[in-house]
């Protein structure tokens, strides 16, 4: 009986053994399950983005928009004596070969310039040709009127100081048009006629023929056109 009661006990502790054992297991699978980490949210919430990283350097503000230049226009010029003296030189020059009725006239003081002057915005290479092409009820000597009409308009000295400084006739170049006074208008309507006048406010600016001197004498351009 001491024996079997002995066994029984035995008996005992070993289940017990065993149910302690299986919970240590159980509590230790729990545990591992605990310390794991948890799935990130579906849709976690950023933080807000530090501009001041690589993104800000990427993608720099813009710069602020540069100052607009002042819309008063230049000095409008009658008296020719305030003309340099080589500017001067080269615009009797140009008057006196227009004067002459003569297109190769014209066309050879533009030879002896210092460059060819530009005559178009295309690509034309013969002034007499295109001036001809331009104006062919009178051969082409109509431009030569337009030109006298131009050079006796007063002028403007523009972009001083710079490498594209420039005396320009007739100073309706540099003028906007809806301010010039009836004055002034007849000064235009010497040059263009009532209904060229009128395209020219459409388009916003003087599209005529104008002519540009530099300060050395260069002939730089007689040309129509925007």
């Amino acid at each position: 009986m001491l024996f079997q009661h002995r066994c029984h006990v035995a008996l005992t502790a070993l289940a017990l053994l065993a149910v302690t054992n299986d919970g240590a297991t159980a509590q230790t699978r729990v545990r591992t399950e605990t310390i794991r980490p948890p799935s990130a949210p579906a849709n976690p919430q950023s933080p807000p983005a530090d501009k001041s990283g690589a993104d800000a350097q990427a993608k720099p503000s813009p710069k602020p928009a540069p100052a607009t230049s002042s819309a008063t226009p230049p000095e409008i010029i009658s008296d020719l004596t305030r003309l340099p003296e080589p500017v001067a030189r080269m615009r009797e020059r140009i008057l006196a070969a227009a004067k002459s009725g003569e297109l190769k006239k014209l066309v050879t003081a533009m030879q002896t310039n210092e460059t060819m002057p530009i005559f178009s915005l295309g690509s034309d290479k013969d002034p007499a040709a295109f001036w001809r092409q331009t104006y062919p009820d009178s051969g082409g000597l109509e431009v030569l009127a337009i030109l006298i009409g131009i050079l006796e308009a007063p002028y403007v000295h523009v972009e001083k100081g710079t490498p594209q400084e420039m005396y320009l006739w007739p100073y309706f170049a540099r003028m906007p048009l809806k301010s010039l006074t009836p004055e002034q208008k007849v000064e235009l309507f010497r040059i263009v006629t009532g209904a060229d006048y009128k395209d020219m406010l459409d388009f916003g600016a003087y599209s005529f023929y104008r002519l540009g001197i530099g300060p050395d004498g260069t002939w730089h351009f007689f040309v129509s056109g925007d």
